[in-house]
């Protein structure tokens, strides 16, 4: 049985989460994993009407948050069975980092959910925000390894370019996320330079994240070593 790794000596911008919070979720592990698949079968449903308005080469880039929790249960049950992959682990932590707060700043600087009170955008970003913080939990079990980040770096910046700036089949490949949002056949209005800017900002930030959970490891190694 894997067993639960150690909390690191880390600052709070890097490990947020309360320890005894990140060990709870660790020791329910197969709850996270369920919440996680619950989680991907509605995103793939919420998604359903454009991924069948478009092309099958293109489905990877559409459903953007069911896509990371995916990423989240495959990167628990890669870390729970002793199959530790990399890769997994970092495509799970800035995924659900960046979808997860990506949909947060989208609820309310577009969709403006504070003043419609709308159920199902509320619903939106509480889940989403809940997404956000489980990936960090997450750097209790991964290692953040130079080529990991890279793959996961490179993913979701190809992402976000074929998403708002150039795309490879078709119209842009951004997800329909509100009437002020739109859809791909009208991507002049403002709110869509908003949520370019976050989905960038957030590729950015879990770059630097996970890169710097690194060097602070390696630090703390360097400083143990040395004591």
């Amino acid at each position: 049985m894997t067993s639960l790794p150690s909390a690191d000596d880390l600052p709070a911008y890097l490990a947020p989460l309360p320890t005894r919070l990140e060990t709870v979720a660790l020791r329910l592990v197969w709850v996270l994993v369920a919440v996680n698949l619950a989680g991907t079968v509605f995103g793939f449903w919420h998604y359903r009407f454009q991924l069948l308005d478009s092309r099958l080469v293109i489905w990877p880039v559409v459903p953007d948050s069911p896509l990371a929790t995916l990423f989240m249960v495959a990167s628990l049950l890669s870390w729970k069975l002793g199959k530790n992959r990399g890769w997994i682990h970092a495509l799970a932590f800035l995924g659900n980092l960046k979808y997860g707060f990506w949909v947060v700043v989208v609820q309310l600087a577009i969709n403006d959910v504070l003043a419609t009170g709308d159920p199902y955008n509320w619903f939106l970003l509480v889940s989403h925000f809940g997404m956000g913080l489980q990936a960090f939990v997450i750097y209790r079990y991964a290692e953040f390894t130079i080529p990991s980040v890279a793959v996961a770096t490179a993913w979701f910046t190809f992402n976000d370019t074929v998403d708002y700036f150039v795309p490879i089949v078709g119209d842009y490949h951004h997800t329909y996320f509100g009437p002020r949002l739109g859809n791909a056949v009208n991507h002049d209005v403002p709110a869509h330079d908003v949520a370019a800017a976050a989905a960038v900002a957030l590729t950015i930030l879990g770059t630097f994240l996970a890169l710097a959970i690194r060097v602070r490891r390696l630090e703390n190694q360097s400083t143990g070593d040395v004591d």
